[in-house]
């Protein structure tokens, strides 16, 4: 194995310390071939990965920030000879979905886990001398399009990679401020770090996870991998929806969360323990997914316990500085292993069965992932809902009844709900009892939505550091309905069908073309806005929908940056494969 670590002249000094603290040999310093140019990682990355040295069957790149674990080297070169074709991170951050998964290794013994759905972690990293090369042939092809940890991610994904991610991880970021643009995320730190790790076992793995909860920007998030054959996507949920469709009501557990929280905020530590106690429920029901292969015995008391104490303090890091973290890591240590052990408990007890309350629903234009995010939606929320399309994604049965039937109410439905129009803003509900209803949805953004409409674009843009285009008017209007909020109105309406002919959640929270991109900036990453005439290939304006009242008692309570987070993740790591060439 030979390695390399990459630096800027400004961290020279940094990642000459770092090499000198491996074995001698071991590390050489890679410099930015174009210091004075544009930050970009990926520059310097491809002259790290085309460093490795004759001889060498793998080649390890760190990042001149990082700190590296007593047993690195003894470690990584024994997970080498068990998994020599395989990729391998020794990072995850704290607040990540392969942070998540390397806490379910520490809760099982697991010495690696398979990597998730998100950016393949590359401030430490091992990749076989065929793969390095590859990489850097595809690196070459994507300049200024990617970071290169979601290019990494995309490139090991196409070529079939297997890819792995240490437990614990066996690199820390020292965090002395980024030069790469990454600051405004706050500290960015390991899920697990354990410095006196000691190796073995290394052939310990766990792969297949399909549930991972984890805290960031201060939610209880949840990624949830659909079954089926062929690829499997992931949705972007949150652990109370989750939780919903488990027959867990997350609202019961309100006055558990409240008597633990001390110094933290009462939202800091239902986050906290809401993402714990999914974890635990996750871990009891979902046993035959989290036991690992080759076991190695028992987990490891204290890697477990860094693993659990990270949850808080990595869902806070975008808002609190180093020393507030600090000062409340044991307490937020402490409701974690509460929520986990209450997570197990749960999950112990048998499946709650669905009450039956809610009226038997048909569902047309779930074969995308914005149908496919709607339609676990409708389900978790306790509706009987049946797609109707004739070919799902995912593979699973589903039902068409007679096609000129579906003008009206086929017999087998209380009610179709028709999606097939989402793309031109509305939705349709054909009701046995009160017949149709038009919902007009305003600008849709967030998980399943596509990339090719005015927030989209934007969120695209930020997303690979490109500036913001506001083109045309800047004070025009846009309408942002986030997807949860409308999964919530679809319920509401399902529940008790309305009278009226018209509905629009459309006029609900409008903010002007200017003000979006803001949200933007502060949400997904603060890039230049750039403004002008309006191209061609502009995303077109729907036509302005007449004002319309909303559904009784409906208003939406996604906060507008949150929900243009949780579109950037979907689009980076989900919706990216809708536009390969991107």
């Amino acid at each position: 194995m030979s390695g390399a670590v990459m630096t800027h002249p400004k961290r020279l000094a940094a990642a000459e310390e770092l090499a000198r603290s491996a074995p001698p040999g071991a590390l050489r310093v890679v410099m930015d071939p174009d210091p004075a140019g544009k930050p970009s990682v990926l520059r310097t990355a491809l002259c790290a990965w085309s460093a490795i040295e004759d001889g060498a069957t793998h080649h390890l790149v760190v990042q001149d920030d990082m700190i590296l674990s007593g047993a690195f080297f003894e470690r990584v070169r024994m997970a080498i000879e068990e998994m020599p074709d395989a990729a391998l991170a020794l990072f995850a951050l704290w607040d990540s979905r392969n942070g998540a998964a390397v806490r379910f290794g520490a809760m099982t013994g697991a010495r690696w886990v398979g990597a998730v759905n998100e950016y393949f972690p590359c401030v430490a990293i091992i990749l076989p001398r065929r793969v390095a090369a590859g990489f850097v042939a595809y690196g070459r092809r994507h300049l200024d399009s990617w970071p290169d940890d979601i290019l990494m991610y995309r490139y090991l994904r196409a070529n079939g990679i297997p890819s792995y991610v240490s437990v614990p991880n066996l690199a820390e970021h020292e965090d002395h401020g980024s030069i790469s643009g990454n600051a405004f995320r706050g500290p960015r730190r390991s899920v697990c770090f354990v410095p006196s790790d000691v190796p073995g076992h290394e052939g310990t793995r766990l792969t297949g996870l399909s549930v991972l909860p984890f805290f960031k920007q201060g939610v209880a998030q949840c990624a949830v991998r659909l079954d089926g054959p062929g690829p499997r996507p992931w949705l972007h949920l949150d652990c109370e929806q989750y939780l919903e469709g488990s027959g867990v009501r997350a609202e019961r557990l309100q006055s558990a969360i409240v008597r633990m929280a001390g110094a933290a905020t009462p939202g800091i530590a239902r986050g906290t323990w809401l993402t714990a106690f999914t974890m635990g429920f996750v871990h009891r029901r979902e046993a035959h997914r989290c036991d690992p292969s080759d076991s190695g015995g028992a987990p490891d008391p204290a890697v477990f316990a860094e693993a659990l104490a990270t949850v808080g303090p990595g869902g806070i890091s975008y808002a609190q500085s180093e020393d507030q973290i600090a000062q409340l890591r044991e307490e937020l240590a402490r409701i974690t292993r509460a929520g986990v052990e209450a997570g197990r408990e749960a999950g112990a007890r048998p499946r709650a069965g669905r009450s039956g309350r809610f009226r038997r629903v048909g569902v047309l234009g779930t074969t995308t992932p914005l149908g496919e995010h709607i339609l676990r939606g409708l389900t978790d929320r306790g509706h009987r809902v049946t797609a109707l399309d004739p070919a799902r994604r995912d593979g699973s049965a589903a039902r068409r009844d007679d096609p000129a039937a579906l003008d009206g109410v086929p017999p087998a439905w209380d009610t179709v709900l028709d999606l097939t129009a989402l793309h031109d803003g509305e939705a349709t509900l054909r009701d046995r009892r009160t017949g149709a209803c038009t919902l007009y949805v305003g600008d849709l953004y967030g998980p399943g939505c596509s990339r090719n409409s005015p927030i989209g674009r934007m969120v695209w843009d930020a997303l690979r550091s490109h500036p913001l285009a506001i083109e045309g008017n800047a004070g025009e209007l846009l309408r942002p309905v986030h997807v949860s909020d409308l999964v919530e109105a679809l319920s509401m309406t399902l529940r008790t069908p309305p009278r009226d002919r018209v509905l629009s959640l459309a006029d609900a929270a409008p903010c002007t073309v200017t003000e979006m991109a803001e949200a933007v900036r502060k949400a997904v990453r603060p890039v230049p806005v750039a403004t002008g005439a309006a191209s061609p290939d502009a995303p077109r304006r729907r036509e302005e929908r007449p004002s319309r009242s909303a559904p009784p008692n409906w208003k939406p309570t996604t906060d507008l940056t949150y929900g243009l987070h949780t579109f950037a993740q979907w689009l980076a790591y989900e919706g990216i494969h809708f536009a390969p060439d991107a």
